[in-house]
């Protein structure tokens, strides 16, 4: 079966259920509703009416932002363009993480990433990674089936009592259980979310230098509206919120049948084949 058969086969089901419980997923928030810019302030740059913000990275300088709010659970989105020109040596991120919370130890800390590693072409190559009060380790990788510069797509994240869920266009690409009954880790520190665009030259796309000459590099983010429970409350597992009931503890016979596909034509590295300290809850999940 083709990926465009597949596509309108399984898809249809899952995007309509998430679209019937993302209020107004779709509408234009402000950037400054929800975020604050973090670092580089002379690299970030607010269009369409702050709509939409603009990252960009010289020589001098990346930069990145930061939500205002810290989140206990949540589903967690964000429209996301890349650099156009070739950018080996960059990352682009989306993710979200408790370093820079008062407090919290920036060593052993939770996070939950999206990280793009900069290329000059395809295939563009996306990685996620888990921190679970340590220092991660749990890296995926995949080749994404489509080119993420030439337009905007939606990498959302998924945080409940139950499970973390990774989507790229609705399409879940990670799960990561709450075996935490059995000794495994399980992200459930208060997190920001973040968004940032770096240089990763030291480890990124093979270790290979960043053209300069291509600078500045420029990423784009639309769709700032967030669906989370704030950590001040301590009821962020209650089912009062639509994320932590029904469908959303597990995946539904659809999502596993996109999931495996997923796994199956697009992920070309996991850590579980590669990490034995992980052995436990990589035998669990």
């Amino acid at each position: 079966m083709s990926y465009s058969q597949f596509n309108k086969v399984l898809l249809i089901p899952f995007v309509l259920s998430i679209i019937y419980h993302l209020d107004n997923v779709g509408a234009k928030v402000g950037f400054h509703k929800n975020y604050v810019v973090s670092y580089g302030y002379d690299h970030v740059s607010l269009l369409d009416n702050g709509r939409k913000v603009q990252l960009s990275m010289d020589m001098a300088s990346g930069s990145g932002f930061r939500s205002k709010k810290s989140y206990s659970s949540g589903f967690f989105e964000m429209k996301i363009k890349l650099p156009e020109q070739q950018s080996p040596g960059l990352v682009s991120t989306f993710y979200l993480t408790s370093n820079g919370l008062e407090g919290q130890d920036t060593e052993n800390h939770d996070e939950i990433d999206f990280e793009f590693l900069g290329t000059d072409g395809p295939p563009f190559i996306l990685q996620t990674n888990i921190f679970a009060n340590d220092n991660g380790g749990r890296e995926q990788r995949l080749k994404l089936w489509f080119d993420p510069t030439k337009d905007f797509h939606n990498y959302a994240i998924l945080w409940n009592q139950a499970q973390i869920v990774l989507f790229v266009d609705n399409m879940p690409i990670r799960v990561y259980k709450n075996n935490n009954s059995f000794g495994v880790r399980y992200p459930s520190m208060p997190m920001l979310l973040e968004g940032s665009i770096w240089n990763g030259e030291s480890w990124a796309s093979g270790g290979r230098k960043i053209d300069w000459s291509k600078a500045p590099f420029q990423l784009q983010y639309e769709g700032f509206k967030i669906n989370g429970c704030e950590s001040e409350n301590k009821e962020c597992y209650s089912n009062t919120f639509w994320w932590n009931i029904g469908e959303y503890l597990d995946l539904t016979p659809h999502d596993k049948r996109v999931y495996k596909y997923v796994r199956k034509n697009y992920m070309y590295y996991d850590y579980c084949y590669d990490r034995g300290e992980f052995f436990n809850e990589c035998h669990l999940k």
